[in-house]
């Protein structure tokens, strides 16, 4: 009989990233990776979950023992990057003031109803194009769409024209090539990057703005089905059926918790708190610290107070990215990355030599950590000056995490593009207005019904913040944003002359 190797949870397999991990974080692991490397302990596994072959129990036991050891090492970045709201505050010396009379501007419930409704289109669509080259490198990106006539990215992938050596060299990726190619797309699949948006939408309607990262854990163990979940997620997702508290959940044998997981469920409280990005800042963070620490919360309040600022329909592209920059701590590596990223993309008129740059600068992270596709996001978003399709297409054709950067990339421009016959019917027509998921009753739902109720929430009265106590949970075993280029339209060629349309 097959064994069962589950993704993202074996310790044999957690053992490498945790290095990783600890390289990055200011952490001194070579004692732990000398023990680990001499008892032929093997590196993490590059692109996929888990390793083909199971370890021995020595080893996954030894793993076990050296991932505990490995959280107790001190941090050198720990100053410059908490996690702790407080701390993350007092090192934002431009944190967005709170907007609007009593705090919460007002837009008309019709008009915010269509902005959102774009915004969901726009996630869908970015995520779906992004699906089937989901963990192909870039040079594959590049060669697929090339070989079928779709370079510069303008549109969907497709298997029609493809020569069959490059599809073998470069395989579609196997749970969305039957459901994400041009020629086969059929409403939106199901995909976790608009699993977490439901999610959320669930979580408001049941406790509103003073949810608890108590009340995520449970909503989790309630409607989220643990095979729907990776890397940080599942991780932590063990953690609570293991009877580890949040927000321990997020350390504890985790070394995914700087990945991209909090970024895709950011929407929903940036969506909910238009023209408020310090709310939306401050409710991500208590969603994110379930899974994630440091820098992966740090994006998920970084896009949470982007989406913020882009639901007023007020600003441009760049202003929200500076908004965004504002509530994460100017001395981060992922407040380093989105400007160096954001210049870059203002400089450099050929958006390949962009994201050369960027593959080349975060080459030691994993393809889904959430400095890099931060970056990439930023550096997108900045090229394509808010152009729909030209935020997608920049998004996806930049690699790594190429789907939950389209989704995000796709929400944004779809708040900016303000209502849904804004976006061109190449992207909105095949969702056939349908949803797919496993993720309460939603099986089936219409974007406009989802903007419908998202704009339901943010007509619901305002509570504050933590009003609320903790309760506990209780489960049985089983450097500042100074550099700004003012001049980033300036420095760009328009949509015309751009390589990328």
């Amino acid at each position: 009989m097959t064994p069962l190797r589950l993704t993202w949870v074996q310790p044999e397999d957690l053992l490498g990233h945790e290095l990783r991990q600890a390289r990055q974080d200011g952490r001194e692991p070579s004692a732990v990776a000398t023990r680990w490397r001499t008892a032929g302990g093997p590196d993490a596994p590059l692109r996929a979950g888990a390793s083909q072959t199971p370890a021995s129990p020595y080893l996954r036991a030894l793993a076990q023992d050296l991932l505990d050891e490995l959280a107790d090492l001190p941090s050198g970045l720990a100053d410059k990057e908490p996690t702790d709201l407080s701390g993350i505050r007092a090192l934002c010396p431009d944190w967005p003031a709170r907007g609007g009379p009593g705090g919460r501007p007002t837009t008309p419930a019709a008009v915010l109803r269509r902005r959102l409704e774009a915004a969901w289109l726009g996630r869908a669509a970015g995520c779906l194009l992004g699906k089937p080259v989901e963990k192909l490198p870039l040079d594959g990106i590049r060669r697929l769409a090339r070989a079928t006539g779709n370079w510069p990215l303008t549109t969907w992938f497709t298997e029609q024209g493809l020569p069959p050596g490059l599809k073998a060299e470069f395989p579609w990726n196997r749970r969305s090539a039957l459901t994400s190619l041009a020629e086969n797309i059929d409403g939106m699949p199901e995909d976790d990057d608009l699993n977490y948006p439901l999610l959320n939408l669930l979580l408001m309607q049941r406790h509103g703005r003073h949810f608890t990262t108590t009340d995520v854990a449970r909503l989790w163990l309630d409607e989220l089905p643990a095979g729907r979940t990776f890397t940080a997620e599942r991780v932590a997702y063990r953690n609570l059926l293991d009877g580890v508290e949040p927000p321990h959940t997020a350390r504890h044998r985790n070394p995914f918790r700087e990945w991209i997981g909090a970024l895709i469920r950011a929407d929903v409280h940036g969506w909910t708190n238009p023209g408020c990005p310090a709310t939306a800042a401050e409710q991500v963070h208590r969603d994110a610290t379930l899974t994630h620490t440091a820098n992966g919360v740090y994006a998920a309040m970084f896009t949470a107070a982007v989406i913020a600022e882009a639901a007023t329909g007020t600003g441009d592209i760049h202003t929200c990215l500076r908004t965004g920059l504002a509530v994460v701590p100017p001395g981060s590596r992922l407040a380093g990355a989105v400007r160096h990223a954001v210049q870059l993309a203002a400089e450099e008129r050929d958006f390949d030599r962009v994201v050369d740059e960027l593959h080349a600068t975060h080459s030691s992270y994993h393809w889904v950590h959430a400095i890099p596709n931060t970056a990439l996001l930023a550096a997108a978003l900045t090229h394509a000056d808010g152009d729909f399709t030209a935020s997608i297409c920049r998004a996806v054709s930049g690699g790594w995490d190429t789907d939950s950067n389209g989704a995000t990339a796709g929400s944004i421009a779809g708040l900016l593009a303000g209502r849904p016959e804004a976006l061109p019917s190449r992207w909105t027509t095949p969702l056939k207005n349908r949803l797919a998921t496993s993720v309460g009753d939603f099986d089936g739902t219409g974007f406009d019904t989802l903007a419908h109720l998202t704009a339901q929430l943010n007509a619901r009265p305002t509570v504050q913040l933590n009003a609320r106590p903790t309760v506990r949970l209780t489960v049985r075993p089983a450097d500042r944003p100074d550099i700004w280029p003012d001049t980033a339209r300036a420095a760009r060629p328009s949509h015309s002359e751009a390589p990328h349309p």
